[in-house]
């Protein structure tokens, strides 16, 4: 009888344990499934937040990562492949946009490695400037494809050729994650310390 309670007890917990895990994360009216696939690979939400300026909500951003990572170094160095999907919460002009992710990358790295990466930041900002702009529930992601590069996926299209180098990928990230990063409390939601 006492090992029939600790089983169904184990049981009940594990059941527990899995229901906690398979809950969507919802933001603004935008949902985050906690599991996602990315060509045959199973990633996790490693954590979802919301970018805001001054007061506005501007997007929701997820993260997914092969498992769990608590700092941007553990993030940075994970092998395997990466998804960041954000959608927008309000109308924002796609070349600012663009213009934003630019900067943002050259704030969160050296002058030289920076440079390097210049082809790759006009082509990002180019993207970007195609679109004219992004409206409220219109959605993009950057995902990391080892063997293939960063692919930019906008409105549902994947944007151009990858970028091979994954310092550029992890320059992208660095917007996010970086020392000097887009929304600290954002960060802190990208790396599963919501608060």
């Amino acid at each position: 009888m006492k090992v029939f309670r600790s089983l169904a007890a184990a049981m009940a917990a594990i059941a527990v344990c899995a229901a906690a895990q398979a809950e969507p994360v919802t933001l603004s009216g935008v949902k985050y499934e906690d599991a996602s696939e990315l060509r045959g690979a199973k990633l996790q939400l490693n954590g979802a937040g919301v970018r805001y300026k001054a007061v506005f909500k501007v997007y929701t951003a997820g993260l997914y990562l092969p498992k769990k990572a608590s700092t941007p170094e553990e993030v940075l160095a994970m092998p395997g492949a990466k998804r960041l999907s954000i959608t927008m919460l309000r109308e924002i002009d796609s070349a600012e946009l663009g213009k934003l992710f630019s900067r943002g990358m050259e704030d969160n790295m050296d002058r030289t490695a920076f440079s390097k990466l210049i082809p790759g930041v006009v082509r990002m900002s180019q993207i970007f400037s195609d679109h004219k702009k992004l409206n409220p529930g219109e959605s993009f992601m950057i995902d990391w494809v080892p063997g293939t590069g960063a692919i930019v996926t906008v409105k549902g299209v994947a944007q151009g050729e990858p970028f091979k180098e994954p310092e550029f990928f992890n320059a992208l990230l660095r917007i996010w994650l970086g020392p000097s990063p887009a929304d600290w409390k954002l960060k802190d939601a990208l790396l599963g310390k919501a608060g």
